[in-house]
């Protein structure tokens, strides 16, 4: 069986609010993230709208001189690790080496890539910055929080696109479970509105060209037509239950499951017949004595004709009859796709009903689509006797991650 985790620290930097209590207040409000993109001139683009982090202050972590040295998606998770670790109170309590850091990127510090190669074509090779390597490396994140908080355990970076902000919370899940580390500080983060970044994604026909912020991201609706792209950091502090225990901590749930599964199947398509989606889930699942009618699922909903109907199907296979009775919702509704850094804020939106009894909205469902058949929890938030929680990551290359999270007995 194992050691049991619980979760004893939260952080977040997303498009709703800059830390927990204003991300949470935005889950319950139905706040909408997306508007008009802000980082750069969109005349010549297809897509309009992106779910930016709004007046975030690095200012919290860095100085001048650091923060000059140090890419946006570093900033958000440094930032986003410090309220995640001050919440936990883990340091002082926990031997650096028994403290491990998980936490991966999509794409890492493309911001910087942009700017750098714009000094390479227009200075040549002397006008790239010493701080580039270090600056734009997937991996740096991690890096920057193990340096931080003297976390010699491990700092492992995770890329799997999409699915990383669960893999992360799973890995490090699983490495405290068999005994290799007593805590872990795990997440994703990501800072990928960029004209690079947006171009790619519009030519393959991924993101939503929408121009109405409320009629952009629409997940389960059958006028969705892509994901909007989202950005932010979101970080848990892991603990080993005794050990969480014998301190005193809080401890916000526990996490009960975890399923990791490919579709090798397509680089951006999932397998339609959801097969591995339906195996992430069972193997996540398997064990947990769960009542549907008390159990919320945060989809990863990201407003694409393809994962929604797959999806869908994956939670009536992998749920049988009880997949009707299931709160469904997908918070990429109001924070848009915040890549990798979605599985790990979507797991604290699981956090939010088990403690609160808050299952958060899908907002904007205002048509939906007669293919989906589940409790999408469409406009407004509901309150609901949530027991279990479940959150699933589906990214490109065919990696799923299902999470299992419960109330702490």
């Amino acid at each position: 069986m194992g050691r049991r985790v619980v979760i004893t620290g939260l952080g977040a930097v997303t498009p709703i609010g800059n830390d927990v209590p204003s991300f949470f207040e935005g889950l319950r409000t139905g706040k909408n993230g997306v508007a008009a993109i802000t980082r750069f001139d969109t005349s010549d683009s297809k897509c309009k709208v992106a779910a930016e982090v709004k007046d975030f202050d690095p200012s919290r972590c860095f100085n001048k001189l650091t923060a000059a040295k140090t890419d946006l998606y570093v900033q958000y998770a440094v930032c986003a690790a410090d309220e995640a670790v001050t919440d936990s109170g883990i340091i002082g309590n926990v031997d650096g080496d028994e403290l491990g850091v998980y936490v991966g990127s999509g794409v890492g510090g493309i911001n910087t890539l942009c700017e750098e190669h714009e000094k390479m074509l227009s200075m040549g090779e002397h006008g790239i910055s010493p701080h580039f390597v270090p600056k734009m490396i997937i991996n740096i994140a991690a890096g920057q929080i193990a340096i931080k908080y003297k976390a010699t355990g491990s700092a492992i970076d995770i890329s799997t696109a999409c699915a990383t902000g669960s893999n992360t919370v799973g890995e490090a899940y699983r490495a405290i479970k068999d005994g290799y580390l007593t805590a872990a500080i795990a997440g994703g983060s990501e800072a990928a509105v960029t004209k690079l970044t947006i171009g790619g994604f519009v030519n393959c026909m991924a993101l939503s060209q929408s121009t109405d912020p409320n009629a952009a991201s629409l997940p389960f609706d059958s006028r969705r037509g892509g994901f909007v792209l989202g950005e932010g950091a979101a970080i848990m502090v892991l603990e080993e239950y005794e050990h969480a225990k014998a301190r005193g901590a809080k401890m916000y749930a526990e996490i009960l499951g975890y399923g990791s599964t490919c579709d090798a199947h397509h680089v951006t398509a999932p397998d339609p017949s959801a097969k591995q989606t339906i195996r992430a889930i069972r193997i996540a699942l398997d064990g947990v004595d769960y009542d549907p009618a008390k159990t919320y699922v945060n989809a990863h909903g990201t407003g694409t004709k393809l994962n929604d109907k797959t999806e869908t199907i994956a939670f009536h296979e992998a749920f049988g009859d009880g997949a009707g009775k299931l709160h469904v919702s997908s918070t990429k509704s109001m924070t848009g796709h915040m890549l990798a850094a979605a599985g790990t804020a979507e797991a604290m939106a699981c956090v939010l009903a088990l403690n609160e009894g808050i299952v958060p909205p899908t907002i904007n469902l205002e048509s939906p689509d007669p293919e989906l058949d589940l409790d999408y929890t469409p406009k407004t938030a509901v309150s609901a006797d949530i027991e279990t929680a479940v959150s699933t990551s589906l990214g490109f290359g065919g990696h799923n991650a299902c999470l299992v999270l419960g109330r702490v007995k």
